[in-house]
């Protein structure tokens, strides 16, 4: 008997020493650990591209952002020149020295009462 075959009757039965194990483990073993390796390497793989198109979004919306604020500023602008030109306009209106909101609901007013009296 060889030192392997006296020292693997010494173990249990499940118990394979190191050097007892045939080619066939080695070679399942070697299969799986190839096969874990390709595996961590799509998966490596997959996420540095998910990275890459959140990174893209981010950027995209950075840009929609900056974009949004100009317009915000730009209309902030446009709204404060109206709001002058309104001010300096308002001593010369005469529309705005009648009361137009109370002469259109008086002017709802004599046709409702007109109504209840018939």
């Amino acid at each position: 008997m060889s030192d392997c075959d006296s020292s693997c009757h010494a173990h249990q039965k499940d118990h394979l020493c190191e050097g007892c194990e045939g080619s066939d483990d080695g070679d399942r073993r070697l299969k799986r650990r190839e096969k874990n390796r390709v595996a961590a390497q799509k998966s490596r793989k997959r996420q540095t591209q998910r990275a890459d198109l959140l990174h893209e979004a981010c950027e995209l919306l950075e840009q929609r952002n900056r974009k949004l604020k100009r317009e915000v500023d730009s209309l902030s602008e446009e709204q404060q020149r109206l709001t002058e030109a309104l001010r300096a306009h308002e001593p010369f209106c005469p529309i705005m020295h009648c009361s137009f909101a109370s002469s259109t609901s008086s002017g709802l007013q004599p046709d409702s009462m007109a109504a209840r009296s018939v």
